[in-house]
């Protein structure tokens, strides 16, 4: 039920900040979005380090609900409502995503479900910011539950053994590195809301799917049949819309996988894991975007990186089942 309920939440945190920021400032916008994504996506490490430490994080999410509340509700300068999303936003998936691992009994499929409705709220709320109130009653309402729900059942372990670092960090760097190709092609047919809604189910399905192949399939498959087509289908297909479709669908596949990994790299952590995933998420998204590569230029990144991530699924899986 929790984890239903946190789904459901990440959906709505998501969809109140577009809410916030497009519909609500107007003033430096493009500056004020900088800002919210680097609270909202490169403070999670810090705040995952901080959130292992506590016996429950249902309090932690609790006051990130409140702040993201706040920063759609109070009339205040556009620069308070960044900075009081984007800490919200840092905090509740930090928290979310503890939960979520705490409770995963060692499986990839829970954080399918948890991370893979961030993506359609966050379309919805900026095509559709009206939906704001919706979005922030409905969030106060489950985020109650979970409070009541949650207790503070979680014993804060000592740690049992050292990370393996150079693991940790080779994921991490998977993340970056996939993000770039991934975000530095174009998408011509996507010019409308109809396209990004349907661009956002399909990248929703793959997350959402990600995990519970991994669980049947192993992370080897899962990643192999889904990197190496993305791949294709990314760099050569950005032209044509089911190709494309069909590419999203595939690479957002191995979030999950990869989400999992961390946590198996360092399961006394999973707040610190969660945290690194997404704050390298973020400086990838980043470099993609600056890019302006065509031809053989894109399809090489677009190829490379996402073998990279490939490459850093594989040997971080055959070097965690061994220790």
């Amino acid at each position: 039920m929790i984890l239903l309920l946190n789904s459901i939440s990440h959906f709505l945190v998501d969809g109140l900040c577009a809410a916030v920021i497009f519909g609500q400032i107007a003033e430096e916008r493009s500056l004020l979005i900088l800002l919210y994504n680097t609270l909202a996506f490169s403070t999670q490490c810090l705040v995952g380090y901080i959130a292992d430490r506590m016996r429950s994080v249902r309090r932690l999410e609790a006051i990130s609900v409140i702040l993201l509340v706040l920063g759609f509700a109070l009339p205040v300068h556009g620069l308070l409502k960044i900075l009081l999303i984007g800490a919200g936003n840092s905090g509740f998936h930090v928290a979310g995503g503890v939960m979520t691992l705490r409770e995963s009994e060692g499986k990839a499929g829970r954080l399918g479900v948890f991370v893979a409705p961030g993506a359609a709220g966050l379309t919805l709320g900026t095509l559709y910011p009206g939906l704001g109130t919706a979005f922030a009653a409905a969030l106060l309402a489950a985020a109650a539950v979970i409070y009541k729900m949650a207790g503070d059942e979680y014993d804060v372990k000592e740690q049992e053994r050292i990370p393996d670092i150079s693991i940790t960090l080779l994921l991490t760097a998977a993340v970056a590195v996939r993000a770039i190709g991934g975000t530095a092609v174009r998408f011509p047919w996507n010019s409308g809301a109809a396209d990004s809604l349907i661009m956002t189910m399909f990248v929703v399905a793959g997350k959402m799917a990600g995990g519970f192949l991994c669980d049947r399939n192993g992370y080897r498959r899962t990643a192999t049949l889904s990197l190496i087509p993305a791949a294709v289908l990314i760099a050569f297909c950005t032209s044509y819309m089911i190709p494309s479709l069909i590419g999203q669908f595939a690479i957002n596949l191995t979030m999950p996988v990869t989400l999992w990994l961390l946590y198996r790299s360092m399961p006394e952590s999973p707040g610190l894991a969660f945290g690194l995933a997404a704050s390298a998420l973020w400086p990838g998204t980043i470099a993609g975007k600056l890019m302006r590569l065509t031809g053989p230029a894109l399809w090489i990144c677009v190829i490379v990186s996402f073998l990279f991530g490939l490459g850093a699924i594989l040997y971080a899986g055959k070097r965690i089942k061994r220790t």
